[in-house]
Formats: C-alpha cells, structure tokens, sequence
C-alpha cells in the first residue's frame, strides 16, 4: 500500500515515547517525564501580548508571505548581528522556517539525488537521517565518541563517500550529547567542505541554552561559512514557544534561495501573527533567556549532583538542557527506569546506533520533580 521511502522509515523516536508514556498513565503510574526536551516554562508574556495584538488585525488573517515578512526576516538579521556579529541580507540570506524541523526535513529535497550521500551525527536529531531518504540519498555516520568529545572525525569519513556527499549536519551545542564545539571545528568543517564540495547545515537551535558563562558561537562566524553552508535557527528553545513553529534558516543566498524554491511548493508560510510574536521575541528585552538559563542550570545541578551521588557516569554540560549519561544498555535501562521508578527517559540508540550505551535525561520538569526522579532511582536496584 505505503511507497518504499514510507516502509523504509524507522519509528519516529518521540512518538514512540509519548506511547509508552500513555500506557504507563492509563495504569495509574505517577510518569515523570525527563525525556522529550519540550521547555515546560511559559512563553514570555510580551511575547504573547504581541501575537495577541496582531492577531486582532484582519489584515494578519490571510494567506503569510512564503518566505516570511520583511519586517521578520529584518529581525532576524538584526539578532544575529547582534548576537554573533553575523551580517546577513534579510532579503537574500533569511527565510522563515515553521520551526527548525521544516527546515532540518526539506534542505536535503534541495541538494541531494537519488543516490548521493548525506553526512549525519550519530548519534543526532532522528529528521537528519529521515530527511535524507525522503530525498532517496544515502546517509553515512559521522560517529560521536566521548573519546573525541562528541565531535565527528572528519579524516574518517572515507574519500569515496566525501566526494559523493552533498550535505553534512553539523550540531552544537549539540542534541542529544550536549556537547560544545570549539572555533577550531569550524574552520576544519569549512575546508573539508571546500575540498569536497559540500554544503554544511548548522543546527544551532540550542545555542542561547547555556551555563557557567559559556556563549555558544555560530558557525557563520568562521571565515568563508556563508560560502559553504547555512545555518538553523528556532525560537522554541530560546523562547519557550515549541509549540509556535517559528524558526529561520540564513547563511548562503543560493542554498537559501533553493530553500525558498521547495517551500514555496509545499506550504504557505508562517502565520503573521506568529511572526510578530518572534519579532517582539528577537527584538524585545532578553532577561527572559538568562532567567530561562538560571532555571535549567538549577535543574541541571541537582540531577547531575543526584546522578553522580548513584554512581552513574555524566559529565556537566555547557549547553542546551540535556544530560548524557553513560548506561550499560540504552534500551533495557529506559525500560527499567519507566518500569520500576516511573520515569521516562530517551534511550541514546534511538538517536542512532553511536548513542548506544548512554541514555538521554531532559531537565524540563520542576526542581521538585527533578528531585522526587533521583529519590526514585534510590530505590532501584541499579
């Protein structure tokens, strides 16, 4: 019945997940989820306010620009050069994305044919591979090794596969290990693009997610980036708005262009009002972020403190408001942590066969429950 490309799909990770977790509640287990990174933290009220106000404007109620206002795409310019030191043409070098995945899904259905190869983290965000072989490419594993500090060993990428790659996935900091990525990175990453002719996408969705006094780069900051690639950008994390789908892409005119080109074809952009909201987002008062990060540092100091205190292996992460823990088995830890304490977390094999042997904690719950998930654990036989 189902095409080929449909068969071929793996289960998306989440959904299978948010199905476990509604069968543990409809036994009456008490579910402490510790697994999808959605911020449980409001959206900032004068961001609110701003959707609110447009919404009333009849004007807002018809079909959005494809490729998004003006007036956002200018916001977004100005924010990157604000906060990386970035220029950027609003005309030629932002789009407006439906939340970073629109973009993550539909880039490969501009750069890759059948058969070419797509470089991917492993592990990474699951939309890099599946992107891929909606575009009928082929995916090869860029391994993320603890030994390596979570970064891809470009000379290992074997020449034959680099010169038929077309696109490569950069992500820091980076989801799920939450791993940093010095500027040295970069400027590697841009000359082996050179070299093989590749166009980089950097997912930067969780750079403004950080502790400790760390401020994370862009990888539009290395000299010659915008030559070879582009970058992903979404307001969900930095902003608490997952469920608003607003995101950008920006870098490279062509890539974006071509971006552009797909979109146009497969929706209607962003909702106006949900645009004005990212504006007053992008250009209003930032205090929310540093509180937002406050927050999570506090959650993430408790867990990491609990964890340790257990004996488990995990390092403090920098960034985004993930923690990586070192298991025996992905899977049968993550089954035994929902079965016997009631909590879920997301097996690292999920996000690709590299995260076997860690699982995935997401500090988006309170303090409290952060707590009440370490005391629970205490009482497993680990």
């Amino acid at each position: 019945m189902f095409a080929h490309r449909i068969e071929n799909l793996p289960p998306y990770l989440f959904a299978r997940i948010d199905e476990m977790k509604a069968q543990k509640r409809a036994e009456g287990v008490d579910v402490i989820d510790l697994g999808v990174g959605d911020p449980d933290l409001a959206t900032p009220p004068h961001i609110v306010d701003a959707l609110v106000t447009s919404a009333r404007d009849l004007d807002n109620h018809h079909y959005p620009s494809y490729l998004g206002m003006p007036a956002y795409r200018q916001a977004v310019a100005s924010w990157y050069n604000k906060r990386f030191g970035v220029e950027l043409n609003p005309d030629k070098e932002v789009i407006s994305l439906m939340g970073s995945k629109d973009g993550v899904a539909h880039i490969p259905e501009v750069l890759v044919n059948p058969g070419d190869y797509v470089l991917v983290p492993s592990p990474g965000y699951p939309v890099y591979s599946t992107g891929a072989l909606f575009a009928e490419g082929k995916t090869h594993d860029m391994p993320l090794t603890r030994e390596n500090n979570f970064l891809p060993v470009l000379d290992d990428i074997p020449k034959d596969v680099a010169k038929k790659a077309k696109l490569m996935w950069i992500n820091y900091p980076n989801n799920p290990t939450s791993a940093i990525a010095p500027p040295s990175f970069y400027r590697e990453v841009v000359d082996f693009a050179r070299d093989n002719d590749i166009v980089v996408v950097s997912d930067n969705a969780y750079s403004e997610i950080a502790f400790d006094g760390y401020k994370a780069p862009s990888f539009l900051e290395t000299d010659g980036a915008a030559e070879v690639g582009i970058e992903m950008h979404s307001l969900s994390k930095t902003y608490n708005m997952t469920g608003w789908r607003i995101g950008m892409a920006v870098g490279n005119p062509e890539v974006i262009r071509g971006l552009g080109t797909v979109k146009t074809n497969v929706d209607s952009g962003v909702f106006n009002p949900v645009q004005y909201a990212a504006i007053a987002a992008l250009s209003g008062p930032q205090d929310c972020v540093a509180e937002a990060c406050k927050i999570y540092q506090e959650r993430r100091d408790v867990l990491v403190s609990g964890l340790q205190k257990l004996g488990f292996e995990v390092t403090t992460p920098k960034a985004t408001f993930y923690v990586w823990m070192k298991v025996p088995d992905s899977i049968s830890f993550a089954a035994k942590m929902l079965n016997e304490a009631g909590i879920v977390v997301t097996p690292g094999v999920g996000f690709g066969k590299s995260g076997e042997g860690y699982v995935r904690f997401a500090v988006t719950r309170t303090v409290d429950r952060i707590r009440e998930a370490v005391e629970r654990m205490q009482e497993v036989q680990w």
